[in-house]
């Protein structure tokens, strides 16, 4: 990236201590794993407290824990996230302990998120319902593989792609909370509307600071959200595999996609979303090349939905019926 780009970036250390490091929570305030799962400590009762949690995971379908067990591999690369974030000019963390707001920002986030898979792995862990050990071998083949998220070290393709990933974690964390309070097991969904609800705050910070660098840049802003949703969003876990299927990825986005957890409607509905948050339709004073991106990107969603419509078209044609079968499950077969 330009010299003059970074020192963006280094002019704003001061705006991102006060606007951005504020939607982080003290950790004698925040939430840990244990607050939700059985309390170890209290012998008499430990047993007790796991035969219901089986007990209430008895009631849910394979499928959503298909769906869990997802999401929670998803969550458990955080190093590669982290990595991600390490990887972009003028934010990055230049000795592992820096005290500038970005690195302060990076290491605190990763601290928070990684609650989210431990919470996660813990539960499926005790419910009995899932493979565990195809799971921890789901987890390190994608933290191994990485992730290949095109930003070409641009921190500008670095905020704009977290922004988009933090309200789909919100979208797909809070409508699997629904499904599972519908099924009755209401302290799975009281942990992942927790988890949503983390993600919703991370997001506002993410939205905030692609928010100022419109203010200030707004070319080269609308140019990178352009510039993504031309290499399109790829989701964090698009390399996921577990050992055995090569199209894992796949087909637990078909899963997530049936059951309404994550889909297509909802990558339309967040760019639309963002491009409202950002007033990207009122940008004025840009380049002919920052107005084509505008003019891109704003004509974006309603391209995407028409897309969708013709494509749900041939899925239901293609998949009608069709099953595959999940290691995560112990090999039970899952509608896609």
């Amino acid at each position: 990236m330009a010299p003059e780009k970074v020192e963006i970036f280094k002019s704003l250390e001061t705006w991102a201590e006060h606007n951005v490091l504020i939607h982080l929570k003290p950790i004698d305030k925040s939430w840990q794993p244990t607050d939700f799962l059985p309390e170890s400590e209290a012998s008499e009762g430990f047993f007790e407290q796991i035969k219901e949690l089986r007990e209430r995971c008895k009631q849910l379908p394979a499928e959503y824990f298909v769906v869990l067990a997802g999401e929670m591999i998803t969550e458990e690369a955080l190093p590669t996230y982290q990595t991600m974030f390490n990887s972009l000019d003028g934010v990055r963390d230049e000795t592992g302990a820096s005290l500038t707001s970005w690195a302060t920002w990076i290491r605190a986030w990763t601290a928070e998120e990684n609650r989210h898979g431990d919470l996660l792995n813990k539960y499926l862990y005790l419910s009995g319902r899932v493979d565990m050990k195809q799971i921890e071998r789901s987890i390190q083949y994608l933290i191994r593989s990485g992730m290949d998220h095109k930003f070409e070290n641009n921190p500008y393709n670095g905020f704009v792609y977290a922004s988009f990933q933090e309200r789909a974690t919100f979208v797909s964390h809070g409508n699997t909370a629904r499904l599972v309070k519908e099924r009755g097991d209401m302290k799975l969904a009281q942990i992942c509307g927790t988890i949503a609800s983390d993600e919703k705050r991370h997001e506002t910070a993410y939205t905030k600071i692609v928010e100022k660098l419109f203010e200030i840049d707004p070319d080269d802003t609308i140019l990178a959200l352009a510039g993504m949703m031309k290499k399109r969003f790829r989701m964090p876990g698009h390399l996921m595999y577990d050992g055995q299927d090569d199209k894992t990825f796949d087909h637990f986005s078909a899963v997530t996609q049936r059951l309404g957890v994550y889909t297509g409607q909802d990558y339309a509905d967040i760019l639309e979303f963002l491009i409202t948050r950002w007033g990207v339709e009122k940008l004025v004073g840009l380049t002919s090349e920052g107005r084509k991106a505008q003019d891109f990107v704003c004509g974006l969603p309603s391209r995407i939905r028409r897309i969708l419509e013709n494509k749900a078209l041939v899925d239901m044609a293609e998949k009608a019926g069709s099953a595959v079968p999940f290691s995560w499950v112990f090999g039970q077969e899952i509608r896609i």
